[in-house]
């Protein structure tokens, strides 16, 4: 009864990717300052980054009325950046000018996303009958410890505190399947959270 069995654990963890806080693109009278075709044209072909405003923390776990919206949860602090462009008027906040419009000093990869985690247990057990014949039973548990793993934020152009913030901003929207799964990587019906499977076969 005690003996037989056998327990392996598969962990994976590694900390959060790094990503970037964007400037709102420039729209007013059609200047384009920071015009491109999306967040991630902006942020691989131009440094419109936004500016971090000191003093307050960069990560806020706990909602925000206006920008976290249901079914998200948020991550990044609305408070702690500034879009150099306003958003309500597509023009550099303080009016359009050399000394205005400048690109924002928060840089590119400057904040991170959660952690990942996640952990997968195999339990078997081994039964003798007699010699040659045997009956084994497995026990499979995927993200054993049914821990979300969050995609990225979508919503990464900051705007103005106390002027007009988008909604979702910094929010987290989704998760991530993890690399394991019951039915392998990309084979469809795999998520995030935790899966068991039990098989038994007898052995001779």
């Amino acid at each position: 009864m005690f003996g037989g069995w056998s327990i392996s654990e598969t962990a994976i963890l590694h900390s959060g990717l790094p990503f970037s806080v964007l400037s709102q693109p420039h729209i007013a009278n059609g200047n384009g300052v920071f015009q491109a075709n999306g967040a991630s044209t902006v942020q691989f072909n131009a440094p419109a980054y936004a500016s971090r405003i000191p003093g307050g923390p960069v990560y806020r776990k706990s909602s925000v009325a206006g920008v976290t919206v249901a079914g998200t949860k948020q991550w990044l602090n609305p408070e702690a950046f500034v879009s150099v462009v306003d958003p309500t008027t597509g023009a550099c906040v303080g009016g359009d000018s050399p000394s205005n419009c400048q690109f924002g000093n928060s840089g590119r990869n400057s904040v991170r996303g959660p952690h990942y985690t996640n952990s997968d247990i195999y339990v078997t057990k081994t039964i003798s009958f007699k010699e040659g014949i045997s009956f084994r039973f497995d026990a499979q548990m995927f993200n054993a410890f049914n821990h979300p793993n969050f995609v990225l934020p979508s919503e990464v152009e900051a705007g103005v505190p106390g002027v007009s913030v988008p909604a979702r901003f910094g929010t987290l929207e989704s998760t991530i399947s993890p690399p394991t799964g019951l039915l392998g990587v990309g084979l469809g019906g795999d998520s995030s959270p935790r899966m068991i499977a039990f098989q038994g076969r007898i052995e001779f």
